[in-house]
């Protein structure tokens, strides 16, 4: 029962419309550019859906433009190549490179892209702008090197510097590209009295940072064409394996949650829009539905522990999810989605819609704490031995060769030691304080360092040093040993480190807690990495942390459980032991809806709960949309939507038993759960009380 045009939730799909997998949200996203894309569109638009348009910025399937068909000059120097000569490929894929964003493969791709203005989309969707950190030696990229720095190419392996430039020029690139597709599809789109937004989904920085991937990332707020993201985070991406208190685990919800915290800093304090992603399957086509279910519940949970976005792409492909068999645990048969999971992912996605709740409450009002990450921590992927292991979510990543550089463990050494510790953690984008004044207001206690990633600018540094002026309070991590420091930028020559222009912007020492204005700073000389080493190291980093926070005025209370409440909705996790929940609520993860009283939570479980003493409101939760509601003293009649093939469940709150009810259904204690078959047109429901 919401307004469309709010686009809350959305998908994207490839195939051709079908009524299996019409999952009645407000948008549709249309994959792919190709002879079938304007019948695609028309028939998505048909069934009710405002249509956007989908497609790669960096790959897809744009094979007349590689073998020349399209300008009558080949172009496969246009993708990008790692240093044995061979291209980069998209997944499994034999002949779709990614693309080095030249301006002759950006012009394809605004005249591929004209014609979408014709048909009438809201929105076009550029997704992943990405070039691999081991790339780097086409030819088309050595040319935009010296056209860049105005020096001869360097292989972009040969050392830190080359490799940290070779990042910076790749950023430019995909921005450029970005810029000039937006820019002038937007005034195409004006001339025809069209209003088209652009948009791009893009994994988080955390991510590409950790699959050793350059993106444009903080970029994409200062491009004025862009009007939004979507954050790109699911299954595939938060699995990748980390390291916390010695021990080498996937954590998916932790680090989901860490992805979905950085993410949000692309349109934080702007008016741009941000959908958080969800996947029901991900991209391994080998997992068991067991285990979708549960790492998508893991990505769910975490993202809605963020009330600032409550908009959502509820699935991409949902053809691959209701159409396609996958394996069951315990055996070696591919089955179609069991019917419970369909309805569990279904109730989900329709409750989603009612996320933008104003009354948000935390169950512990504690310090925040940032851990700054800036998009240079990209151009540090790179191990002095030669060529880091390739990763992107397909391979068995507890297994992969040199797996020690893909847990990125500078960055989760700050970070997960406090939230494993129940704080609100979230990673901040160090760019946004440069010029954003409210970045930090968020803020209590930021923890920095410098030794995976660098700041751009000395104005970071008295940008950070006013936030700690007026009651900020800094902590800085690292040793000086990252080999990064001796690249040539703005502090070399003048500085030993960086570090040491951020001490001398603050007017700080290196000894102990100082106080600078209304605020605190702290230099721990530590390589960041050591607090992932064991638990007493991770304790050491939380009582930095914490003595800071109780510097500056705060209340710290460990805890194993984090939990937000967004209106009548409870969201929660327990990072360890057990916690227990107890009051009236409705059990969302449930796909039968049930009501829980009592709850005992053990180690790494979630819950997703609607609190029904919260207000009086009688659609409680469906796996179908509910539409042309009409209610009155003798009963409640709707229309309810949803894929045809699911089993739907809607739980209604009624103030008697019903005397009649025209689809199969169950009382207890005023609720009423219905029961029927999922139709995209949609099963009038009459309830007579």
């Amino acid at each position: 029962m919401t307004d469309k045009h709010r686009e809350a939730t959305g998908f994207q799909e490839q195939a051709p419309y079908d009524e299996s997998i019409d999952l009645r949200t407000d948008f549709v996203m249309v994959y792919g550019l190709n002879d079938t894309t304007a019948q695609r569109i028309a028939r998505w638009r048909e069934a009710g859906y405002r249509v956007h348009l989908m497609t790669g910025i960096s790959w897809g399937t744009y094979q007349d433009y590689l073998d020349g068909r399209w300008d009558g000059t080949d172009h496969w120097a246009d993708a990008q190549t790692t240093g044995d000569g061979k291209p980069i490929l998209h997944g499994h894929s034999t002949d779709i490179p990614y693309m080095v964003p030249t301006f002759s493969f950006t012009e394809y791709l605004v005249q591929k892209l004209r014609p979408i203005i014709e048909l009438g989309v809201e929105g076009i969707h550029l997704e992943e702008p990405e070039f691999w950190a081991r790339a780097g030696y086409s030819e088309s990229f050595k040319r935009e090197w010296q056209a860049f720095f105005k020096e001869p190419w360097q292989p972009p392996h040969s050392s830190p510097e080359a490799h940290f430039r070779a990042g910076q020029l790749k950023q430019h690139l995909l921005s450029r590209s970005l810029d000039r597709v937006t820019s002038v599809l937007r005034d195409d789109a004006l001339q025809q009295g069209r209003d088209v937004h652009f948009y791009v989904p893009t994994h988080s920085l955390l991510n590409y940072t950790q699959w050793q991937i350059i993106s444009p990332e903080s970029r994409l707020r200062t491009l004025p064409s862009i009007d939004g993201a979507i954050a790109q985070v699911w299954t595939g991406t938060s699995r990748t394996p980390n390291v916390y208190a010695g021990v080498v685990a996937e954590r998916t919800f932790e680090t989901a949650y860490l992805e979905y915290g950085i993410a949000q800093d692309l349109t934080r304090g702007t008016d741009r829009r941000m959908w958080f992603l969800h996947d029901p399957i991900e991209d391994h086509p080998d997992r068991t539905w067991e285990d979708y279910l549960a790492n998508y519940q893991r990505t769910l949970i975490a993202s809605l522990l963020h009330p600032g976005v409550s908009r959502y792409e509820v699935a991409p492909w949902p053809n691959r999810i209701f159409n396609r068999p996958y394996l069951r645990e315990g055996t070696d048969e591919r089955e179609l989605i069991p019917p419970d999971t369909a309805t569990s992912y279904l109730i989900a996605m329709n409750s989603l819609r009612d996320l933008d709740q104003p009354d948000v409450r935390w169950d512990q009002e504690g310090p925040r704490i940032g851990i700054a990450l800036s998009d240079t921590a990209m151009f540090q992927r790179w191990s002095p031995g030669g060529e880091s292991g390739h990763y992107d979510g397909l391979q068995d990543a507890l297994a992969l060769e040199g797996r020690e550089q893909l847990h990125f463990s500078d960055f989760y050494g700050l970070a997960l030691p406090p939230l494993f510790d129940g704080q609100r953690v979230a990673p901040v984008q160090l760019e946004n304080v440069i010029d954003t004044p409210d970045a930090l207001d968020d803020v209590d206690v930021l923890v920095l360092s410098y030794e995976f990633q660098k700041p751009l600018a000395p104005s970071i540094h008295y940008a950070l040093a006013g936030w700690v002026n007026r009651g900020g309070s800094l902590l800085y991590v690292g040793d000086g040993a990252d080999p990064y420091h001796e690249i040539r930028s703005w502090w070399t020559g003048r500085y030993e480190t960086c570090a040491d222009h951020l001490a001398e912007a603050l007017g700080a020492d290196r000894d102990g807690i100082q106080w600078i204005g209304k605020g605190r700073v702290r230099f721990l000389p530590v390589r960041p990495a050591e607090f992932t080493e064991s638990p007493e190291r991770a304790a050491e980093l939380v009582a930095a942390i914490r003595e800071l926070a109780e510097a500056g005025g705060h209340t710290w209370q460990s805890t194993n459980w984090l939990s937000v409440r967004r209106g009548p909705y409870l969201i929660g996790a327990v990072l360890d032991g057990n916690h227990v929940v107890e009051g009236n609520y409705l059990d969302l993860l449930d796909p039968g809806l049930g009501i829980v009283q009592r709850r005992e939570l053990g180690p790494g479980q979630l819950t997703w709960l609607r609190d029904l003493s919260y207000d009086s409101q009688p659609l409680l939760a469906s796996a179908g949309r509910v539409v042309d509601w009409v209610s009155d003293e003798g009963g409640i009649s709707f229309t309810c939507e949803a894929p045809r093939g699911v089993q739907v469940t809607t739980a209604l709150r009624v103030p008697t038993e019903p005397t009649a009810v025209s689809t199969e259904y169950e009382y207890d204690a005023g609720v009423i759960w219905l029961h029927h078959p999922g139709e995209p047109g949609g099963t009038r429901v009459e309830i007579r009380l």
